[in-house]
């Protein structure tokens, strides 16, 4: 990591450090196998082969088939695709998301006649509310597997259980498909798509310490898209362009690595984050946010009663700790956490509450250390 000894980095959910074993598997396809995989001489059926490779390796940890995997620039891209290429085909039909989606979803839901569904003070998704919203011209229901800001982990099984019985009453003819935003997830949870009961997943390889601006979104075979991207017919057709090998390289093996790991590593953190919240509970004026239980390892969000998040966080990054203040993705945007505010939380207290998220690299004095710092700012505001 690009940081001193000192540094302590707390915002693995906005970017994590490539991999030196992923950094390896993609250095050979920018200069040695440079190769266009799509040409036919044996230097690039090489190359070829090691994509196909990389696309059965995604493929084996998700449960699907090679040629469901489609390998995009990033999780935006993969959530855009999987929702105008369902969209644009029913001009009647509607989008349901839950309040609390990545903007990656809402933004391009929006452009549709789009439903969102509540969650709880907990960030959990409202069930009921999700049933309700379903009718006879929904024909896509897309519900993030693991929250960005808040780690709060939604209940897809339950999500599929519904969508499972409002398919079999289901009078129309419209198809009616299940997405899932999992980037945060990869790291800890299981994903395998027919034990979730989704028809699409999307994956980012720079939250799973793989190349930024990498993604895939698994598109099962029963699932019909409108490609974004025309032109060569490259990658089942939906995303057109010479394929980015190095990209599809690395991701794939920063997913083996992160899957293979994904027991040990929650274990740890897990750990880690019980000593963090104990002693941040600790401090007068701390409120702990989301779901307890049904949370992701890694994630610490509090809300510092009284506090302006922006001031804490310039005096953190003076102490040498980094954190954030919510979605990377909309940091440059004033306007408080869409997130928070669908929790319930005031636009007062989500402007003073803080993302904590940890990583490969966090260690148990980074959080004790940042537990004690944070004590310290808020004993002398």
């Amino acid at each position: 990591m690009n940081t001193t000894m000192s540094t302590i980095y707390l915002d693995y959910a906005a970017a994590t450090p490539v991999d030196p074993q992923v950094l390896e598997a993609m250095e050979p396809f920018f200069v040695e196998q440079f190769y266009n995989p799509s040409a036919t001489y044996q230097a690039a059926r090489g190359v070829a082969a090691e994509l196909k490779q990389a696309r059965a390796t995604v493929a084996h940890w998700l449960g699907a088939r090679a040629n469901e995997i489609i390998f995009t620039a990033g999780g935006t891209e993969a959530n855009n695709l999987a929702i105008d290429g369902i969209l644009r085909q029913y001009p009647n039909g509607n989008v349901v998301v839950s309040a609390i989606e990545h903007e990656s979803v809402l933004a391009p839901a929006h452009q549709f006649d789009c439903r969102e569904v509540s969650v709880g003070a907990d960030g959990l998704l409202n069930l009921a509310a999700l049933e309700n919203a379903i009718d006879e011209n929904t024909v896509l229901v897309s519900i993030m597997y693991a929250n960005n800001e808040v780690g709060t982990v939604q209940p897809l099984k339950e999500v599929a259980q519904i969508i499972a019985r409002k398919r079999t009453a289901r009078k129309s003819k419209l198809p009616l498909y299940v997405h899932t935003d999992a980037c945060q997830a990869a790291n800890y949870l299981d994903l395998h798509v027919s034990r979730l009961g989704v028809d699409m997943l999307t994956l980012n390889g720079g939250k799973i310490y793989g190349p930024k601006q990498s993604g895939v979104l698994y598109v099962g075979a029963h699932v019909k898209l409108q490609p974004q991207i025309l032109g060569g017919g490259q990658e089942r057709n939906l995303r057109s362009g010479t394929e980015n090998v190095a990209q599809s390289v690395g991701l794939a093996k920063a997913l083996d690595l992160a899957q293979s790991m994904r027991h040990e590593e929650s274990a740890r953190l897990s750990k880690l984050q019980q000593v963090f919240i104990e002693k941040l509970e600790a401090v007068p004026g701390v409120i702990i946010n989301g779901s307890r239980k049904k949370r992701l390892p890694n994630n610490v969000h509090i809300t510092i009663e009284g506090s302006d998040n922006e001031r804490v966080l310039v005096q953190l990054d003076e102490a040498g700790i980094l954190a954030a203040a919510g979605s990377a993705c909309s940091a440059s945007n004033e306007e408080p956490s869409h997130v928070l505010r669908a929790m319930g939380i005031s636009d007062r207290d989500a402007q003073a509450s803080l993302r904590f998220t940890m990583g490969r690299q966090t260690t148990l004095e980074a959080v004790t250390k940042t537990a004690a710092t944070l004590q310290q700012l808020i004993a002398r505001k």
